[in-house]
């Protein structure tokens, strides 16, 4: 085994201030030797800074480059660390092993293949390919009924992936997450049984694999894991709350001969246990490592004091934490305000307000951000910033006019008011079991000749189009065109048609449903489908952008629009965090399962350190839930009952 290495005592010769650069507590972290070491990180409290100056200070003091491994979870955090470490210090730095978990097992499984049954030239499946394994062995398998609906290949790899990651059986992650297809459970399991067999066969991997097979190898072969162990002398992981079962397993096999190990996290911001990232991780560090220092970081860079008070108090309603007290230099700062408004279109002329005015005060677009539990919870806000032209990016979720299920619903409105309107004929059209472009266009023309509106579709001879479904498309129009209806009448209505349609389409057809009941709740406003239909045509100028951790928001001219779990690590001069409402945020399906209901928390939490000066919280009051039948009018429990010196109130009833 490698001998430790004597740490230099006279640190006065060293190149790098370390003093003068890190506060107390970072300092301290930085200047650990050797043994098991817990950084409980705090929001904005320079985690990035203490691995990066830790990763120097090692290999200025004598520590091989190649015996440092530093794990992140992106390529380019890791590549970022040890380029700042090389411009503190010198180039040695970029000769420390650093990357991911995945990418390190794959190094690892190539150098020792012959110990897990693979070549070192085995193939390792992106997303797409293990998609298409998974369709074709579908198919061979001739598992997929015509009578009724069977999981798609991207539901089936999503249930594989998250049985590896969460360790939970294919009928836990079924009952779990996709209980619409219990009565599949049994063909999943063979064809995932089949799956993993046809992947050893041909000596094909999936990233979940790289993981599984390298936990394996070192569990399996003692004599592999100790040479492993002995190179990588000093390990590193950022991010440490993030990590599953899986990857708190490899680095306890890494570091248990030597226990020099380093993790850095913030159990507060661990709100990832939809990917598989176990919170049980990093509060049961120390107990799977004894004799583990616990650092705490609590000076924040980030926020004002006002801020920072209010989120201390937020995080400290948890069950299970390390208690921390988030504390700054800055000065000054307003107190975070919560704002409860009459309507959901309340809520969001009041934020185009402040956006308008916070912009006339020279805070630029790109530096105030509207955070959101749910992607569909932006919808109306959207419409409001197209109407008053603010342009917007969408991080996480998706714009109303780019997501299928309601263009789909959409597009059987637009008929009804423009029965010329050959695009949404075609869509509700090519909808329907057997029709096709050539069938759909014989149809649409067969109205036109009908000159008698939308109506014209009951001509339509279902024998000669041979199209399964006119009939209940006839339906829908004759009771639309029989009864006098609202505007919201006549969605609930079309909502009704297509919900089989929705669910024969769309696996995650339960999740479109919900984002389809919220379009109903914004069409009560309106009492003209003209102006309804209008609104929905305002295209904010932004296409919106997938879940994306680490977005460039370079320009200026756009306000950003994000999900909670895509802001995360970001930060913005001023927050808005919309529906605060208790059954929206937290979610009311976590209302009933402590663990969900403390991952809310957490959520809410890391919504509110993003914000670096001004933070806002809102949600409308009296919204009805459809799917519970309750009528929702508290705001947040997270944030119900703070002190008013803490977090002040008003009601606005426009």
């Amino acid at each position: 085994m490698q001998t430790p290495v004597p740490f230099a005592e006279d640190r006065k010769n060293l190149q790098i201030q370390y003093a003068e650069a890190l506060n107390p507590s970072q300092l301290e972290a930085v200047n650990f030797n050797e043994g098991s070491l817990l950084v409980i990180a705090g929001a904005g409290s320079g985690k990035t800074r203490t691995l990066t100056y830790r990763v120097a200070r090692l290999v200025e003091e004598g520590v091989l480059p190649g015996s440092i491994l530093l794990l992140t979870f992106t390529r380019k955090a890791s590549q970022e660390m040890l380029k700042r470490a090389a411009t503190l210090l010198d180039n040695r730095c970029e000769r420390i092993a650093g990357g991911t978990f995945h990418s390190f097992a794959n190094a690892m499984l190539r150098r020792h293949a012959s110990q897990t049954g693979f070549t070192s030239g085995f193939t390792i499946m992106d997303r797409s390919d293990a998609e298409a394994l998974i369709g074709m062995l579908r198919k061979e398998m001739g598992i997929v009924s015509k009578s009724r609906a069977f999981p798609r290949k991207q539901t089936l790899a999503n249930i594989f992936s998250r049985s590896v990651n969460k360790a939970l059986s294919i009928e836990e992650v079924i009952s779990y997450d996709y209980p619409h297809f219990t009565s599949d459970s049994d063909d999943i399991i063979l064809l995932y049984r089949e799956y993993k067999k046809r992947k050893a066969e041909h000596y094909l991997m999936d990233y979940d694999d790289l993981l599984t097979y390298f936990q394996r190898l070192l569990k399996d072969h003692p004599q592999i894991r100790a040479k492993i162990s002995s190179s990588c002398r000093y390990i590193m992981v950022d991010e440490y709350q993030d990590t599953n079962q899986i990857q708190a397993d490899i680095v306890y096999l890494l570091a248990e001969s030597h226990k020099n190990i380093m993790v850095v996290g913030d159990d507060s911001q661990s709100i990832y246990a939809f990917r598989g990232a176990n919170f049980r991780n990093i509060m049961e560090f120390p107990e799977i490592f004894p004799d583990t220092k616990v650092i705490k970081l609590e000076e924040n860079y980030r926020s004002v004091q006002p801020i920072l008070a209010l989120t201390n108090v937020i995080i400290d309603r948890a069950v299970e934490k390390y208690s921390k007290n988030l504390f700054t230099q800055k000065s000054g700062g307003s107190i975070p305000l919560l704002v409860d408004t009459l309507t959901e279109n309340s809520q969001s002329r009041f934020i185009v307000d402040k956006i308008m005015e916070f912009k006339q005060q020279g805070i630029p677009l790109n530096e105030m951000a509207v955070l959101f539990r749910a992607g569909f919870h932006s919808f109306d806000l959207e419409i409001e910033l197209g109407r008053y032209g603010i342009s917007f990016v969408k991080v996480g979720g998706f714009k109303f006019m780019e997501s299928a299920h309601i263009k789909d619903v959409l597009a059987h409105l637009r008929v009804i008011f423009n029965p010329y309107d050959r695009i949404s004929w075609y869509r509700i059209l090519l909808l329907l079991d057997k029709v096709g472009p050539k069938t759909a266009q014989n149809i649409y023309e067969e109205i036109l000749r009908e000159q008698s509106g939308y109506t014209g579709i009951f001509a339509i001879k279902d024998k000669a189009t041979r199209a399964k479904g006119i009939d209940r498309l006839k339906d829908l129009f004759a009771q639309i065109d029989s009864n006098p209806m609202s505007v919201a009448e006549m969605g609930a209505t079309v909502l009704n048609y297509y919900e089989p349609i929705l669910v024969d389409t769309y696996d995650d057809h339960p999740k479109r449903a919900r984002d389809l009941e919220h379009l109903i709740t914004i069409m009560e406003r309106y009492h003209q489908l003209e102006s309804f239909l209008a609104d929905m045509a305002l295209e904010p100028p932004n296409t919106s952008i997938d879940d994306n951790l680490s977005l460039d928001y370079s320009n200026k001219d756009h306000l950003i629009l994000s999900t909670v779990h895509s802001a995360k690590g970001l930060e913005w001069h001023t927050v808005f965090i919309i529906w605060t409402l208790d059954g929206r945020f937290p979610s009311i399906h976590a209302l009933n399962n402590e663990e969900d209901l403390e991952e809310e928390l957490r959520l809410m939490y890391v919504a509110a350190t993003r914000a670096k000066e001004n933070l806002f919280f809102s949600y409308p009051m009296q919204i009805y839930d459809r799917s519970s039948g309750l009528m929702l009018s508290r705001p947040s429990r997270f944030i119900d009952r703070i002190p008013h010196d803490l977090l002040e109130r008003r009601t606005i009833g426009i």
